[in-house]
């Protein structure tokens, strides 16, 4: 079918079955089927809770082997997979072409109810709960739910009063690095938001859309 040539009859076997379909090692649990014997073992292990593979700086453990080898880069600091247009590095080569698409504008990851599409699978996922509702990421002091992990993380400082993002100027501290930002246009005098009707500039996007309404308004009575 494809000319590939094996040094074992039995490894010729396993690729055959890619061009037959054929999956004879099924998952008792969720009837998920496989090819060769060795992928069968490794999902059992999504059931099992096994996670054999354990990084020997911090103990979290991993279910694949390749898993561990990409975490223990985080604390090697090795990132060996290189953009070729920025020359940016990255852990793992499936980071790099996760990258890729910035350059190529590539977004293959289209939703079905709008058609807007993303250029990674997680930020499709994400969207997709605006058109469902979920909120999967709940808060365990006040029991509010979150369509982002992201977004509970942001709200549970609210309960804990923490704040990590401090002004170098005066040191005033806030609980979101974006609260941060804003405060920082005060020091240096920068009103990025401008009204495009009469060029009015504001410190931040909320007084705009406020000063907007005036516009809307005087249209509405002429």
């Amino acid at each position: 079918m494809c000319n590939k040539s094996f040094s074992q009859q039995s490894h010729l076997k396993k690729h055959q079955r890619i061009h037959s379909g054929e999956r004879p090692f099924c998952c008792e649990v969720c009837n998920k089927s496989f090819i060769v014997k060795s992928d069968l073992k490794t999902h059992q292990r999504i059931h099992s809770g096994e996670r054999p593979f354990y990084c020997d700086v911090c103990n979290k453990s991993f279910i694949l082997k390749s898993h561990l080898k990409k975490h223990q880069r985080i604390h090697s600091g090795e990132r060996p997979f290189i953009c070729d247009v920025c020359n940016m590095s990255f852990i793992s080569k499936s980071d790099l072409k996760k990258h890729m698409h910035i350059h190529t504008g590539e977004r293959p990851f289209c939703c079905d109810k709008c058609n807007k599409s993303f250029s990674l699978r997680g930020t499709l996922k994400i969207h997709q709960r605006i058109h469902s509702g979920e909120k999967p990421f709940c808060c365990d002091v006040c029991k509010k739910s979150f369509s982002q992990q992201s977004h509970l993380k942001i709200h549970q400082r609210i309960h804990s009063g923490e704040k990590p993002f401090c002004c170098d100027v005066c040191k005033k501290s806030f609980n979101q690095q974006s609260h941060l930002k804003a405060h920082q246009h005060i020091h240096s005098g920068e009103l990025p938001f401008c009204c495009d009707v009469c060029n009015k500039s504001f410190l931040l996007k909320s007084l705009l859309k406020t000063h907007e309404r005036i516009h809307i308004d005087v249209c509405s009575k002429s």
